[in-house]
């Protein structure tokens, strides 16, 4: 009797290892249970039971903005330095370019000033003598200005312009069209496009105009 019930025992162990050693059968789509594989992270680092993810703490976030920031305010104590030092510099460069305009013009000035004093010296000898040497010393100043893109606004007949112009008084006159300049008392400059000093003028008023 005893051995009837060891083969039974037998049998039903082989049984049940049987059971174990057959496979799972696939999961079923419409279950609704989709199989996730494991992540790379999560097999290298699994979570410890109890201990919650790592999240930045709020003292290292202030740390990271106050770094950000010191680095703005050098770059920007960089960027003022620069542009003070490229200020100074180009005023130096202005101030040196004007300083040699002038030098240049002084130099240009300097044959005339020696014929003043060469046509004062004589001034008492022949009058002849010193108006030609006046006459000369005209002709001297005009081709220094001429260098200088200095030149002469025509006023004479023109028809007045009050940004070349500067009236002095209206006269009645026939002379010249209506609104003409009439007389030139003094005469006007620019250099190129720019307006040195206007020509003091008088201007003829009348009613019709002069052919």
């Amino acid at each position: 009797m005893s051995q009837t019930n060891s083969q039974a025992d037998i049998r039903v162990d082989e049984q049940d290892n049987q059971i174990h050693e057959q496979e799972l059968p696939p999961a079923d789509p419409s279950d609704g249970f989709t199989e996730k594989e494991a992540s790379a992270q999560a097999v290298q680092d699994p979570p410890v039971a109890g201990k919650p993810a790592e999240q930045p703490r709020p003292i290292d976030e202030l740390q990271k903005l106050r770094g950000e920031r010191d680095n703005l305010l050098d770059r920007l104590a960089r960027l003022q330095a620069e542009f003070d030092n490229y200020r100074k510099r180009a005023s130096k460069e202005n101030a040196d370019f004007r300083d040699y305009a002038l030098a240049d013009a002084a130099k240009s000035l300097l044959p005339v000033i020696d014929n003043f004093s060469l046509a004062l010296k004589n001034a008492a000898g022949n009058p002849e003598d010193f108006k030609k040497g006046v006459e000369l010393i005209y002709r001297q100043l005009q081709d220094v200005l001429q260098k200088l893109n200095v030149q002469r606004v025509v006023a004479q007949g023109q028809p007045f312009d009050p940004r070349l112009h500067e009236a002095i008084e209206m006269v009645e006159s026939s002379d010249v069209p209506d609104n003409h300049v009439l007389e030139e008392l003094q005469p006007g400059y620019k250099m190129k496009d720019r307006l040195l000093r206007p020509a003091m003028v008088r201007v003829a008023k009348n009613h019709r105009s002069v052919n």
